[in-house]
Parts: C-alpha cells; sequence; structure tokens
C-alpha cells in the first residue's frame, strides 16, 4: 500500500515505535493513511494540498465562504441560473480572509471572499454563483496535526495485537479502541473547523 496524502511519513512512524526493519511496512503505511483520513474527519478539512476548481453560495452579496484555500487562480460568478460562470473577477475585486492567512497566531488558510470592487456575488436563492479555482488545503501540515498522526497510527498498528480489543500487559487487560485517541484529539482541536448552516 502506497501513502496518499500522509500526515506523517513512515519513517517518522517507524522512529516513534522502534522498528528498524521492513517487514511490517504495508500495515504501517495503511496505519498512516487511516490516522490522516481520521484526523480530516473530525477536523471537518484536509491539511493536503490539492488543485480544483469548486463552486459555492455566496453567504450575501459581499462575502462567500469556502473551503481551505491556499492561492486562488481564478474567480468566476454567473449572474444567472445557467451555471455558465461568465463573469472573471480581477485581483482588484475580491478580497481573501482572514487577511494575511493568520489566525490567532497561527498560520491558516484563506476561508471566505469578500467583493471589495466593481462586482458582487448574486444570491440567486442559495444556488451556487461562485467558481473558485485555486489550490485548495493547507500549504504545510500543522506540527499538531503531524504528531497527532504519529500518535493515532501507532494505536491503530497496535491493535493488530489485539484480538477482540483487549491487550494484556503489566497492568492487567485494557480495552484498546479505535476511536481517535483524547491527546489526539486535544492535539488538533485548534484546527477543528466548525461548520455553521
Amino acid at each position: 500500500m502506497a501513502l496518499t496524502n500522509p500526515y506523517c511519513s513512515l519513517n517518522e512512524l517507524k522512529a516513534s515505535l522502534g522498528i528498524t526493519d521492513n517487514i511490517d511496512d504495508t500495515i504501517l503505511e495503511s496505519a498512516i493513511n487511516s490516522a490522516s483520513r481520521a484526523i480530516d474527519r473530525y477536523c471537518a478539512r484536509n491539511f493536503y494540498k490539492v488543485t480544483a476548481t469548486r463552486l459555492y453560495a455566496p453567504r450575501d452579496s459581499y462575502l462567500t465562504d469556502i473551503d481551505d484555500l491556499v492561492s486562488l487562480t481564478t474567480l468566476k460568478t454567473t449572474d444567472d441560473d445557467t451555471q455558465t460562470f461568465d463573469v472573471t473577477w480581477s485581483a482588484a475585486d475580491y478580497q481573501l480572509e482572514p487577511l494575511n492567512g493568520v489566525v490567532d497566531g497561527m498560520p491558516t488558510p484563506y476561508t471566505r471572499i469578500r467583493a471589495i470592487g466593481d462586482y458582487t456575488f448574486n444570491t440567486l436563492g442559495g444556488e451556487a454563483t461562485v467558481q473558485v479555482a485555486g489550490v485548495f488545503g493547507f500549504n504545510a501540515v500543522p506540527d499538531e496535526v503531524n504528531f497527532a498522526t504519529i500518535l493515532q497510527a501507532a494505536k491503530l498498528y497496535k491493535r493488530k495485537d489485539s484480538p477482540l480489543g483487549v491487550i494484556s500487559g503489566e497492568y492487567g487487560a485494557m480495552r484498546v479502541g479505535v476511536r481517535l485517541d483524547p491527546q489526539v484529539s486535544e492535539l488538533v482541536d485548534a484546527w477543528r473547523r466548525i461548520r455553521v448552516g
């Protein structure tokens, strides 16, 4: 199995587990992929970059909420319900927010587009009238997400040694689940995106 948009490397996970051979590399990679996607679901966002074109319904005439955006290539809108995005905005017509890409001292992608120039967004009763092409996601995986992935992937890897979710150790039997570890969720809570509406 190959790693797909992982938030930690195979070598980082192996170092945390004290593994020096490559016998379990396939299951380790599976654990990394699974932990990375679990963190995506918990945070309601992804921390890898993807180039795409996406559609949005504006909040009002001046503001459109978008997925995490690293860089914008083109912004187009439509004035009717034909889904032909024939109005191309220039950089002077919009402002990406949060300003400077920083929230509470933490670098963050853009999550809103504000109309500031000659155009406004057409709300058309909640229809998607905004088309954004660019690079979505995060420019770099935050340190907390990287370390949380190592912790969660290690837990998933060790789960193979606990039949029926129970493992015995020097302190007796313990239940080993596959839910997001509480320390993992604590690490990534600051990056959790709460969607409203």
